[in-house]
């Protein structure tokens, strides 16, 4: 039987793909593609090196590769199981082997340089010559200088962090998966919302069990924190959700990330070394907008000073509510969802749950489609003929003015067992140009809700319609991109800390009357979002906006201040330094068992190591971005022409900032940010 995952020209066919294949298209494209590249370099000189002999093969050959390894690694993803699992693990160390060889190989890289240096005799155009100047930095940050000792330290470094980070994202999976807590009658959920305790039936229906089950996935999560009276039960789910993955709570050390933690700093910390960094931190900054980790700590700094007396005095008010109208004398971390929601209710009458019906995912789906059609000049067609990975998958292709194909993307809204929690974007097919036309884009859109319930469709709440509008922002940024080289094509060479300005950009449509209009319709009677309950929203919208500012700065240094701090003789600093930093930002400290950082797989598991401050560095550029349509109106089709230009389709086929001057006529400003979250300048 041929493997499906070989010789990929279309979709990947994902009901023909076993486990059994994987390993075996892995070492087999990597064996195709090291002869490919060998031959390739051995056969060129500086004088016969052109970008169509050496630039373009290349890119052939490394497609190749992608294009099997995307869907291994998104079904690890995304279904989950112990044969995919052994499969996705086997493959790690032959891929990390592959990725240092070629980082380090000194053909490709003398080939690289010779190109470059002829790039002004052969009228290479900016993009191209951009490419070259990113290739040279990046076979410098994988040791293609270094001596051989230390070229087989760097490769063993990279191996043990593949299977690191991956061990610490199966933790997590394993600890969310491993606990529930089943109710035979509803009266325990007391205070849930219809949609949680229908979503808790189905959940113990699909588990075989009678009554109801709540689990940590976070749609089951969330709504106890948020609405369960029994303040014992949120304390247990809370407990429980604090502590995955760590030597606390119910499951301790069952699935313990401990060690890991360390042992992925460390290795971090020798590999920057080992490149004549300081530290990781500034390692992280090489390939990044940002220009020094004296610039990253500044700028967190700055934004909570400016924001930290607000979540203070957002702080006292929650704490006074809860005891004058509750009789709580001291809040606990299991209290402080539940009474903010009680405040925001109290306050603003309005809920997440009670705008549910306003957003089915058909409307919101259409809308979110309506107002990027209007803002980009695209349109959107579903296909129901393509293999996906689970029946509630969706697919749709995209099309330009003109009704020409563009891109396409998969939809998976659905949380389920053995699919990674939370909502990212992800590559399937990349942009380039081929020999037989443009290779178009695909993007994997995933996401974790609540799905149908009996008859009743997938109803969101708003914070879910504005995560699916952030990754949809990250999809388009994928999807639109008209550049042709696969290496800076979509998101591909957009610096990580400039990565996120299309996704949160995006999220604004969500908090304007015009962008609601379009989203917002009620399943049963198709009425728009009722004028008192739209101004409420949008008056609620910075409720505690200081508090979640102060929450995401406190992510952030301690992850930069972790990776540019670390001490290799301090087993215990990871959690002091949690702590210091809590004691700076923070406003809110949580219990001595809380593991927050046993969960943080940003770090410890994605792409987010001394870059997770990205996501606020972003939120500048966006609130800004955005600050321009509202001064020329928000579905103003010049500007949406010119984001489309300047940012979308140029991919990382220019430095970011050159190309949000080029949309904004100015150098960003945290203004906008501030204004948009509420915080005034103190």
């Amino acid at each position: 039987m041929s493997n499906p995952l070989l010789n990929l020209t279309n979709l990947p066919p994902f009901k023909e793909i076993q486990p059994s294949h994987m390993v075996e298209a892995v070492e087999t494209i990597i064996n195709n593609s090291r002869q490919a590249i060998n031959s390739l370099t051995d056969n060129l000189t500086l004088e016969t090196i052109t970008w169509d002999n050496f630039v373009k093969p290349l890119e052939e050959i490394n497609d190749q590769l992608d294009r099997a390894w995307s869907p291994i690694s998104h079904l690890n993803s995304v279904a989950n199981s112990d044969e995919i699992r052994e499969a996705y693990n086997a493959c790690l160390p032959i891929l990390s082997e592959y990725g240092t060889e070629m980082g380090q190989h000194q053909g490709l890289f003398n080939a690289v340089k010779a190109l470059n240096e002829k790039a002004e005799s052969l009228s290479l155009d900016e993009v191209q010559r951009k490419i070259l100047k990113d290739d040279l930095r990046d076979f410098k940050l994988s040791g293609v200088a270094l001596s051989d000792d230390k070229k087989q330290r760097y490769g063993d470094i990279q191996k043990r962090l593949s299977e690191l980070t991956s061990k610490f994202e199966q933790n997590l999976l394993d600890a969310t998966m491993a606990w529930h807590r089943d109710f035979d009658d509803k009266a325990s959920l007391d205070g849930l919302p219809d949609s949680a305790i229908s979503a808790a039936k189905q959940t113990a229906e699909l588990a075989g069990v009678e009554g109801y089950r709540i689990t940590l996935d976070f749609p089951s999560y969330l709504p106890v924190m948020m609405h369960a009276n029994d303040r014992e039960l949120r304390k247990d789910v809370y407990t429980a959700f604090a502590t995955r993955a760590s030597d606390q709570g119910p499951n301790a050390g069952e699935f313990d990330n401990s060690q890991l933690m360390p042992e992925i700093l460390s290795l971090r910390h020798e590999l920057a070394q080992l490149l004549d960094f300081k530290h990781y931190g500034e390692l992280s900054l090489a390939t990044k907008m940002a220009q020094s980790t004296e610039q990253v700590i500044d700028f967190l700094n700055e934004l909570a000073e400016k924001s930290k007396p607000q979540a203070k005095k957002d702080l006292e008010e929650l704490t006074r509510y809860a005891k004058e109208q509750h009789g709580i004398d001291e809040l606990q971390a299991w209290d402080l969802a539940y009474y903010s929601e009680k405040l925001k209710n109290d306050r603003y009458s309005i809920s997440q749950e009670e705008l549910r019906p306003w957003f089915p995912e058909n409307q919101v789906i259409k809308g979110m489609f309506e107002i990027t059609g209007t803002l980009f000049n695209i349109s959107f067609q579903e296909r129901e003929d393509v293999e996906t990975w689970h029946k509630d998958v969706r697919f749709f292709d995209i099309y330009d003015r003109n009704s020409n194909y563009i891109a396409s993307f998969y939809l998976d809204l659905y949380a389920r067992r053995n699919k990674r929690g939370g909502a990212w974007m992800a590559d399937c097919i990349g942009r380039r140009k081929t020999n037989q036309g443009i290779q178009r884009p695909v993007a994997f859109l995933t996401c974790n809700f609540n799905g149908p319930v009996g008859d009743t469709p997938a109803l969101f709440t708003h914070d879910e319609v504005t995560t699916l509008f952030h990754e949809f922002g990250h999809g388009l940024h994928h999807m639109l991109t008209e550049i042709n080289h696969a290496s800076v094509a979509g998101i591909s060479g957009v610096p990580w800390d400039a990565v996120e300005l299309p996704s949160q950009f995006l999220e604004n449509f969500c908090w304007e009357e015009e962008g609601l209009a379009k989203i917002a319709q009620h399943y049963e009677t198709g009425e728009p979002l009722p004028t008192e309950k739209l101004e409420r929203l949008l008056a609620a919208k910075n409720f505690q906006s200081a508090m979640q500012m102060v929450r995401q700065l406190e992510f952030s240094l301690f992850d930069f201040k972790i990776h540019s701090e670390f001490d290799p003789s301090n087993p215990d600093q990871i959690q002091q330094q949690l702590n210091q930093v809590r004691k700076q930002v923070a406003v809110i400290r949580p219990p001595e068992f809380n593991r927050f950082q046993h969960s943080f797989g940003h770090i410890f598991a994605g792409g987010y190591a001394a870059g997770y401050y990205s996501y606020k560095w972003a939120e500048v550029l966006s609130a800004d971005a955005f600050s321009r349509f509202e001064e020329e109106g928000i579905f103003n089709p010049k500007t949406g022409h010119d984001f489309l230009t300047y940012i979308l389709q140029k991919g990382g086929s220019a430095e970011p900032d050159e190309l949000f001057k080029a949309f904004r006529g100015r150098e960003p400003s945290p203004d906008a940010l501030l204004r948009h979250s509420g915080i005034g300048q103190v």
